[in-house]
């Protein structure tokens, strides 16, 4: 009895030991809380052990932050405390320093602080009312903000905007503090001018960059009208151009193909005219043959006869020049003696011989003497007798 009594109690005891492993388990579970990075757990009743931090000891309560801790069920109470960001939107009437109202929008970026000081304000305060915070904000924000646009221009609103931001931060500062909350952006949105304030201050600016974006679309304007214009004419010269070396080409082409066509032609005229040119000369050396035989046979006058002592003195002189032959009859001339009537009637015939052989040749009329009072022998040509000077050319005979 006793021994088989044994191992059904050794059962009995480890699933004893079990549950109340099990027991233990779940019991801790529920009673150890951790806080989340973004949060604090704020435990307020009976505490089982002392806090480290005096600060917090003072507030009555517990705060926990970043690590877990044990909660005893139905003697402690945990409630959580977030601390991420949050986000408030200002819409605020102001009056400037000029007195022109003006419109303002705004946004603010708050936070329950870190350390244990800013989280026990903030949960005395927004603990049960969290929702609220953001009316809570709007409401100390817009108050700063008109407080500080009252002493500003719209001047300084719109140029000056961070100097507006840092002065509503310094001046709400110390009421957020006492919140337990910190400011981490506060930014200027918008201005609006009901009055059209703002629209007038700005009319100068916008007349001028009208005024400059015209010139400067007028001077692109021109500018690249400029540009087509020359790029037009480089155009029209570049076909211009072409347009003569393509005539040039095709005067070439045509000049080509008429030579081409007119080769067979211009070789016969060629040789026609080489045949011509040949016929020529030879019609014009015939020429010259008849006029020497009519000169020799017709024109030319008969030779004079010479006298007895002429005909003995060209049988012993050699044949001289025609400038010695006249010099030597003017020095014959002046040796000669008085003619007689046989000599002188001999050269009178062949005077009026020599005449008649040669072409009578009339002389240019003078001025101021009538032709008939010129005598018919003086209209006559002299003919030159061999052996006798003319009477012009005769020397002159000093006295």
């Amino acid at each position: 009895m006793v021994a088989s009594g044994l191992p059904s109690l050794a059962i009995a005891v480890g699933a004893v030991v079990v549950v109340v492993c099990l027991l233990a388990v779940i019991v801790f579970k529920s009673m150890w809380r951790v806080a989340e990075p973004n949060e604090a757990l704020i435990i307020s009743g009976f505490r089982s052990r002392r806090d480290p931090s005096a600060e917090a000891e003072s507030m009555g309560f517990k705060m926990v932050t970043g690590h877990g801790t044990l909660v005893i069920p139905g003697v402690q109470v945990v409630r959580k405390l977030s601390l991420d960001l949050n986000e408030a939107d200002l819409a605020v009437d102001c009056v400037t320093k000029q007195g022109i109202p003006v419109h303002l929008k705004a946004v603010v970026i708050y936070k329950v602080g870190d350390d244990f000081a800013s989280i026990a304000n903030a949960a005395r305060r927004f603990l049960d009312q969290q929702n609220m915070m953001d009316a809570r904000i709007q409401n100390v924000f817009s108050g700063h903000l008109r407080a500080i646009c009252g002493s500003l221009t719209v001047e300084d609103l719109i140029r000056e905007r961070d100097k507006l931001t840092e002065a509503t931060r310094a001046a709400a500062g110390t009421e957020m503090q006492k919140l337990g909350l910190v400011i981490d952006s506060l930014q200027i949105q918008e201005i609006d001018d009901p009055t059209g304030y703002i629209q007038n201050l700005a009319k100068p600016h916008a007349v001028v960059v009208m005024k400059d974006a015209r010139i400067a679309l007028a001077h692109a304007d021109r500018e690249a009208t400029e540009i087509e214009q020359q790029s037009a004419a480089l155009k029209a010269e570049s076909v211009r151009e072409s347009q003569i070396k393509q005539a040039t080409y095709q005067a070439d082409v045509d000049r080509a193909n008429a030579q081409a066509k007119l080769a067979g032609p211009l070789a016969e005229a060629t040789a026609r005219q080489s045949v011509v040119v040949e016929e020529t000369k030879i019609a014009q050396l015939e020429a010259e043959r008849k006029e020497q035989e009519l000169q020799v046979s017709v024109r030319k006058p008969p030779t004079p006869r010479r006298t007895r002592s002429e005909r003995s003195r060209a049988g012993s002189e050699t044949p001289t020049s025609p400038r010695r032959r006249r010099a030597r009859a003017r020095s014959s001339y002046r040796r000669r003696p008085t003619p007689s009537a046989s000599s002188s009637a001999r050269r009178r015939r062949r005077r009026q011989r020599a005449r008649s052989a040669r072409p009578r040749r009339r002389r240019p009329r003078r001025a101021g003497r009538p032709m008939a009072a010129r005598s018919r022998r003086s209209c006559s040509p002299r003919p030159t007798v061999y052996g006798r000077v003319p009477r012009r050319s005769r020397p002159i005979r000093r006295r």
